[in-house]
């Protein structure tokens, strides 16, 4: 049983999950932002891997990932920092990025680097259904990682079961076709996250893109089994010189 499972089935409501860029705001930050995300009660964290063309981020979330390239952040560097990391994190951790990076870094050997190190599942946006299937899939089943893709409120009945069974770990219900960071009304999205609800899927469905405070939180938690802040998150680490204290203070604000 992977670790995401294994929450899903420990906990099936009101989970937070919070997205974070590795290398930001210093190369040296990773872990010390995991390790106060778990202490401050945070049940899984996506680990965004900088790339200085992302499809589906808003500015806030390229501006960090910019910052993180300019740190030195590297593939390399950032499984070097996430060596023996499991002695002290106990929580799921999910690698986000795209697929130019992991392509150039080698597919196999970034899955073989994941595993080793204790990551526990992947979100790479672009890497189409179609390629999944045919070449990619097998690799990450073979290192045992969960493969989480994404669906939008434009995603047909028929692509979102498809991606649901080819999915693991859970779904990533993306709250509106934009990029993070939007401050749209979750309420309005509410007719796409019963229809999700009605279908009966066979994975765990997390809301992401839009979700920022308590409100946006407790909103997406009616209609699924939890949330992903991110855009919100990347704000609050930037405005404190304290990681540990903006952590603490942000995470607070959403579940305290």
């Amino acid at each position: 049983m992977t670790r995401i499972i294994e929450l899903f089935e420990r906990k099936e409501k009101q989970i937070l999950s919070i997205y974070c860029t590795a290398g930001f705001p210093f190369l040296d930050s990773t872990l010390p932002v995991l390790e106060s995300l778990q202490a401050q009660g945070v049940d899984m964290i996506e680990l965004g891997m900088p790339y200085s063309d992302p499809l589906a981020d808003g500015p806030v979330i390229q501006a960090s990932s910019t910052r993180a390239l300019a740190n030195g952040m590297t593939l390399s560097k950032l499984f070097a920092q996430l060596q023996g990391f499991r002695k002290h994190i106990h929580i799921p951790v999910i690698l986000m990025g795209y697929m130019n990076p992991v392509l150039q870094f080698g597919f196999e050997n970034f899955c073989r680097q994941a595993q080793a190190v204790g990551i526990d599942g992947l979100i790479l946006p672009d890497l189409p259904m179609h390629e999944f299937e045919s070449e990619y899939g097998s690799v990450i089943r073979k290192y045992n990682l969960d493969f989480i893709f994404l669906v939008t409120p434009e995603t047909s009945e028929d692509r979102v079961r498809k991606l649901d069974k080819l999915s693991s770990g859970f779904l990533y219900a993306v709250s509106s076709s934009s990029t993070t960071g939007k401050d749209k009304k979750m309420s309005d999205q509410s007719g796409y996250f019963r229809r999700l609800t009605e279908m009966k899927l066979k994975n765990p469905v997390m809301i992401g893109f839009g979700v920022r405070d308590r409100e946006t939180f407790e909103t997406s938690c009616q209609y699924a089994n939890g949330a992903i802040i991110g855009t919100a998150f990347i704000k609050a680490l930037d405005t404190q010189a304290s990681i540990p204290d903006a952590v603490g203070n942000f995470v607070k604000s959403i579940i305290d």
